[in-house]
């Protein structure tokens, strides 16, 4: 009797470790969605804004890994928030083989701040496909008149962590294309952004107040910033991208703000700069600020008909009247190694410091920087100091050091 009491209780127990593992197993299943099933539709001109809501919150409340898949087609959306407050954290993955695109009237987005905006998001991951806000009306109107609603940014991050976005395609946003905002452990890599070189305020990506941002393997070309680095960045790595055109990429604009985070730890190699205003820029206005930058890395570029090769602008001012102050912005441990090509103006290298608190730790290896047209070219010190070593054109405020490693 006892033997059978035993065995009873014994079978009873694997049956409920199976029913255990099995579910287990079950809750692990990844899910794949389709949008086509949520009533969108790949025609170019219904609006699916609803049925990709409706494919988010269903993948937003399942605790098991989902894929949102986007088929071939053109499918239209207005504004989009995807809000990860509520979600069970489970990773969510958008595979997009067509294109999503905006309203053809500008001013339907043009009042929002964002087109495609993720809020506090975890595991998300975008793979493949177009995003096309349709921005070329509005870069009209602004380049016109000028009396046009500001624009929307194509695509934003926002108070998120542990992003990948993965061969997506941005073209002709309203504004800025692809925005990292407080948000942590972001992979952006084969990335491609297309709009004209006269699209006003079009970032390529705009990173902001974000910690470990990798940008890899990428082309932007764009009528801003291939990249910019906002207050608070720390820790971006931003490797074998090609830019151009554009306004090259860009540490700031810093110093806005008197109260103002810093940016420190930027990498930017094996960049490519062809036909852009600038190349390797640091910008802060002219006004108090306790903000700074740096430890930061510019190494293996080229240039490639470049106006402004290396600079760095302490007296930044878009709006006028200019304060006509000093910068307060500390900029400190810039590095500027393997950098060759051509310039297309006469000043290669401007180093324009702030008087109130002038650049220190500049270090310059292996610069050689020519004309397009052969003639030779200067370099313009002001409030700069550091170390030069096999620079040309000769750089006047760093002290020439051979043992420089």
């Amino acid at each position: 009797m006892v033997y059978k009491t035993s065995f009873v209780i014994l079978s009873l127990a694997l049956i409920f470790l199976d029913s255990i593992l099995i579910s287990s197993l079950a809750n692990s299943v990844p899910t794949t969605l389709n949008v086509l099933s949520y009533g969108a539709k790949p025609d170019g001109s219904t609006d699916s804004t609803k049925a990709f809501l409706a494919a988010w919150n269903f993948a937003c409340a399942s605790a098991n890994p989902t894929t949102i898949i986007v088929p071939k087609g053109r499918f239209l959306v207005g504004k989009l928030v995807f809000q990860g407050d509520e979600c069970k954290h489970a990773p969510i993955s958008f595979r997009i083989a067509g294109s999503i695109i905006g309203p053809e009237d500008f001013r339907v987005l043009a009042r929002s701040e964002q087109w495609i905006r993720f809020e506090r998001v975890t595991d998300v991951s975008i793979y493949g496909g177009v995003l096309d806000a349709q921005g070329t009306g509005l870069w009209k109107c602004k380049n016109e008149d000028g009396h046009c609603p500001i624009g929307a940014k194509t695509l934003m991050f926002t108070g998120s962590n542990n992003i990948n976005i993965t061969d997506l395609t941005s073209i002709n946003s309203q504004k800025f294309h692809i925005v990292i905002d407080n948000s942590n452990n972001v992979n952006m890599d084969g990335v491609k952004v297309v709009a004209d070189g006269d699209s006003p305020n079009t970032d390529g990506i705009h990173v902001g107040g974000s910690h470990s941002v990798r940008i890899t393997n990428s082309r932007i070309g764009t009528g801003d910033d291939c990249i910019s680095i906002g207050p608070g960045s720390t820790s971006v790595f931003i490797q074998n991208v090609q830019c151009g055109p554009g306004h090259g990429i860009s540490i700031g604009s810093l110093g806005k703000e008197e109260e103002e985070q810093g940016v420190e730890n930027i990498t930017v190699s094996n960049v490519v700069f062809t036909g852009t205003q600038n190349g390797v820029r640091i910008k802060t206005w002219g006004k108090d600020s306790k903000s700074f930058a740096r430890n930061i890395v510019f190494q293996h570029i080229t240039m490639k008909m470049v106006k402004n090769p290396i600079i760095i602008d302490q007296h930044y001012c878009p709006d006028k009247p200019c304060p006509k102050q000093e910068s307060g912005v500390a900029v400190s441990n810039v590095r500027y190694e393997d950098i060759r090509g051509t310039s297309n103006t006469e000043v290669a290298v401007m180093l324009d410091c702030s008087e109130e608190k002038p650049c220190t730790g500049i270090v310059m290896k292996d610069v050689n920087l020519a004309s397009v047209v052969n003639r030779p070219v200067q370099a313009s010190c002001d409030n700069a100091n550091g170390l030069a070593n096999d620079v040309v054109p000769f750089t006047p405020c760093l002290r020439k050091d051979l043992l420089m490693t």
